[in-house]
């Protein structure tokens, strides 16, 4: 049976005293809750993170990577920095990095095998915008995005990735899917995994990332195809953060 994963996304927010308020609230809070649980904090607060975090149940995260291992790349943050900070995950194709960065499917899929490389779990976000929603092509998107990982990695680490679905235009705007919508790309996502590997596809923890809160958490983690969530603006509060975890 999959375990629950639940990983918070910091995104831009935090400060040195903030982030130890809520870190210490997050491990304070834990119980056995059955779920794995860990955050994906800017890249200046990954010290931090491993100062705190460490000897905890919490694991620890970045939120992109470089396709590079190193050299000319201002500002670029390579997977070998992650594994010196003892980060267990990386964020690959985040929503907001394919719109604002206009990050492509493509560069995504190297994102991940760079992550791959060095040891990380990739968390690969793939979600439709509302547009293609609209449109109807819920489907066509979000399989061409994940295919464009599944090209480039080998059969065996299918079961090295974690996937996040973000419904985008249930992002940040109050709305969410309902348990059957997010199942229904959840299954999709898991038979075109299987395309690649049936048996690592079973095991492939699929995330939900479409403002997941305390009161909806559980009903959508009932799912079948459902594994965790993938958490924004209620991983910024322990008391939210933690009440998804239990909501497992």
């Amino acid at each position: 049976m999959r375990r629950k994963l639940v990983i918070g996304n910091w995104k831009m927010n935090g400060n040195r005293a903030a982030n130890s308020a809520l870190l210490s609230g997050i491990v304070a809070g834990l119980s056995d809750f059955g779920a794995e649980c860990a955050v994906c904090v800017p890249a200046p607060y990954l010290a931090q993170c491993q100062a705190e975090l460490q000897g905890t149940p919490v694991a620890w995260g970045g939120q992109d990577v470089s396709v590079h291992a190193s050299g000319a790349y201002t500002g670029e943050v390579s997977a070998g920095m992650l594994v010196d900070f003892a980060a267990r995950y990386v964020l690959c194709g985040h929503s907001e990095r394919r719109a604002y960065h206009k990050e492509s499917s493509e560069l995504v899929a190297h994102k991940t095998v760079a992550a791959l490389a060095a040891g990380l779990t990739p968390v690969v976000c793939v979600g439709e915008t509302p547009a293609q929603r609209e449109a109807g092509e819920t489907e066509a998107a979000i399989c061409g995005q994940l295919q464009a990982v599944l090209d480039l990695i080998s059969d065996d680490d299918v079961a090295r990735i974690v996937v996040a679905y973000e419904p985008v235009w249930a992002i940040g705007t109050g709305k969410t899917a309902t348990p059957q919508i997010a199942q229904d790309a959840h299954s999709f996502l898991r038979a075109r995994l299987a395309q690649k590997n049936a048996t690592a596809a079973a095991g492939v923890q699929i995330l939900y990332g479409g403002s997941m809160k305390p009161d909806n958490a559980r009903e959508l983690m009932a799912q079948a195809d459902i594994d965790g969530g993938l958490i924004g603006g209620a991983a910024l509060k322990a008391g939210d953060f933690l009440g998804i975890i239990q909501a497992v």
